[in-house]
């Protein structure tokens, strides 16, 4: 039986990845900020699942949580998400906004990126799916610290990419995901087009978790945004946005 972890499975994107993962056979170790919807997903999926209470913030216990998910699962781990985030439209710049973003997509993002590679590489094996933003590619002016903090995810995966390299037989793999607009709390804005539902974006990860794809626009005329975002001038995007 494959063994996967989702860190931030209790909502959105994460939850509808555990849905796949378990009707393609895995075992699923959890996490999410909150106990009584870690609950209901043990209610739901009973011993296909082991639940953790665990938020990315806490620093002091990320490395606890991950080891005692994989000890649960039995030693092993095959593929680690990480659908944890937040982000607010924040014009104002209002620090304790733009600290709570940083704290989470940057430092507890990190943390766990950093221990699930070491972990992969002294298994030898493991696949470490993350879920960035096309937002990365950019700034913003209404949310200066999310479009920032996902920059960085991409650049930290990209590093450990090149990190696998390292880890003799070529079985440690590196995902970024970088969704559009899809029907989550994390769809910041107002007016937003080509919003995509949940469920089809998560079958649409799900086919490149599979495919083991080094990066991955969803949904995929994202690709077409994504092209376009990387040629605009800043002065005419400053314009525009």
């Amino acid at each position: 039986m494959q063994t996967a972890i989702i860190f931030g499975a209790t909502s959105g994107i994460g939850k509808g990845l555990l849905a796949l993962l378990i009707s393609h056979g895995y075992k699923v170790g959890v996490t999410g900020r909150r106990t009584e919807l870690l609950n209901q997903l043990k209610t739901t999926y009973g011993n296909r699942i082991e639940t953790s209470t665990h938020d990315v913030q806490e620093e002091a216990t990320s490395s606890k949580c991950f080891t005692n998910l994989i000890n649960a699962l039995g030693g092993s781990v095959d593929l680690v998400i990480h659908s944890s985030g937040i982000g607010y439209e924040n014009p104002t710049l209002d620090w304790n906004k733009e600290k709570d973003t940083l704290l989470t997509n940057v430092m507890g993002a990190t943390l766990i990126y950093n221990l699930v590679f070491r972990f992969f590489k002294s298994q030898g094996y493991g696949h470490l799916v993350a879920i960035s933003s096309i937002a990365s590619l950019r700034g913003n002016r209404s949310s200066p610290a999310y479009f920032a903090s996902k920059a960085f995810q991409v650049n930290y995966l990209e590093s450990l990419y090149f990190k696998t390299k390292e880890v003799p037989g070529n079985q440690v793999f590196v995902t970024d995901i970088r969704p559009g607009f899809i029907d989550t709390k994390m769809a910041l804005g107002d007016g937003i087009f080509w919003m995509a539902s949940t469920q089809k974006a998560c079958k649409q990860i799900f086919k490149a978790i599979q495919k083991k794809k080094r990066r991955v626009y969803i949904t995929k005329r994202w690709n077409l945004i994504a092209w376009v975002l990387k040629i605009v001038p800043s002065w005419l995007q400053r314009k525009v946005m």
